[in-house]
């Protein structure tokens, strides 16, 4: 048995991390949330004073940038001690160049701190090479053994509303302990093929190298890549996750449920924060004749952009939901489904047309936040559930708007 204790902030709390953020003129304006003028960071960065193990899910997008592509070069199973971020700009689609250019920054580090095999990572303006002038002036003024959990997750910000960080202490049954925690950014071009995001989770958990793949490979599966905003995938999606075993501490079960429960709270966060969102709902398909069938049919539906605009009116119409379903290349069956809000039927073979008293309930749940729609096929015992948002006419003033 153990316990998971919600610890307030973030990074700042897992002994032997440290982390920063500094503004070095690519961010002018202060982040979304902001209550005052204040301009926030945009070079931050996460470091460890012992080598990291290391794990990372990246996009599906065949043009991964680069920061990707010179994490990829690193020899299966490297530590690293260092993270670099950058927001504004994506150092995507920028060629050789644009590792070159990371080569260079981290040369120049080199001269204030000792690094092992460090990592980049990046968002914002996809096209465009990094400014490294104003990058590495950030160099002199981090303060390397700083714990600035809140001046870092708000440094990664782009579109975002909200800065997004949690940690947990974990208690093993015998009183050990260890900590995980997580920042992530990501608001936009949200698809589950991982959304587009960046992620850091940190641990002094001491996880075995070769399990932190697979572990973080399942955590994303059942987070990062089950939601949905706009159906887009970015370059730069990223999840990785560091492990610095300052803690001597380690129980597979309580990680693995740890690392799964801070992933999906992030994706969530995100899809909360989907730009102009207001409403966040799960999409749940069972009765299908198989898992994929299920898959297929509920990423439809927090796909759909008719189905994301109903949310967003409020409409219960059902018909948005089997239309979907139906041209989702699915063995499905009309007389057999039955689609509910919440626990309310909105859809059978005997109930095909919504009356008054069941559409004013609809109604109602779908004035709420968040709510659950269910879809049973009838079919057989497959189950899969996407999430999703509404599409709001601020997601299209947002992106429009975005290089300005």
């Amino acid at each position: 048995m153990f316990k998971l204790f919600p610890v307030k902030k973030g990074l700042e709390n897992v002994p032997g991390f440290y982390c920063d953020a500094v503004n070095v003129g690519m961010r002018t304006n202060p982040a979304n949330d902001s209550t005052t003028d204040t301009v926030d960071g945009d070079v931050a960065f996460i470091r460890s004073d012992t080598p990291c193990a290391i794990a990372a899910v990246f996009t599906a997008n065949r043009f991964r940038a680069a920061p990707i592509r010179h994490y990829l070069r690193y020899p299966e199973g490297f530590l690293s001690d260092f993270v670099l971020i950058n927001a504004k700009n994506a150092n995507a689609m920028t060629g050789e160049k644009g590792i070159e250019d990371i080569d260079m920054l981290f040369a120049e580090l080199g001269k204030r701190i000792p690094l092992t095999n460090p990592i980049m990572s990046s968002t914002g303006v996809i096209g465009y090479r990094l400014d490294r002038e104003k990058i590495a002036s950030a160099f002199d003024r981090f303060d390397y053994n700083a714990k600035e959990s809140d001046k870092t997750a708000r440094a990664i910000m782009t579109t975002d509303s909200f800065k997004k960080e949690l940690c947990y202490r974990v208690e093993l049954e015998n009183g050990e302990t260890f900590h995980i925690a997580a920042i992530c950014k990501g608001a936009g071009m949200i698809n589950p093929a991982m959304a587009t995001m960046l992620c850091f989770v940190i641990t002094d958990a001491t996880v075995p190298g070769g399990e932190m793949q697979p572990m973080l490979q399942e955590a994303a599966a059942g987070s990062f890549n089950r939601i949905s905003v706009d159906g887009d995938t970015s370059t730069n999606d990223t999840l990785m996750l560091l492990s610095n075993g300052q803690s001597g501490i380690y129980n597979k079960e309580a990680f693995k449920i740890a690392l799964e429960k801070i992933t999906f709270e992030m994706a969530m966060m995100i899809l909360k924060d989907g730009e102009g969102a207001n409403k966040l709902v799960a999409f749940e398909v069972k009765g299908a004749v198989n898992d994929q069938e299920a898959e297929r049919a509920a990423r439809a539906l927090s796909n759909s952009l008719l189905v994301k605009t109903a949310l967003f009116g409020e409409d219960p119409n059902w018909g948005r939901i089997a239309s979907t379903i139906g041209a989702s290349g699915i063995e499905c069956d009309d007389t057999k489904l039955t689609i509910h809000y919440d626990d309310l039927l909105i859809y059978s073979d005997k109930f095909r047309e919504l009356d008054s008293e069941r559409e004013e309930k609809a109604y109602k749940i779908m004035k709420q936040e968040s709510f659950h729609v269910t879809c049973d096929l009838g079919l057989g015992e497959g189950s899969f559930t996407a999430y999703g948002c509404d599409l709001s006419y601020d997601y299209v003033k947002i992106n429009a708007e975005y290089r300005t």
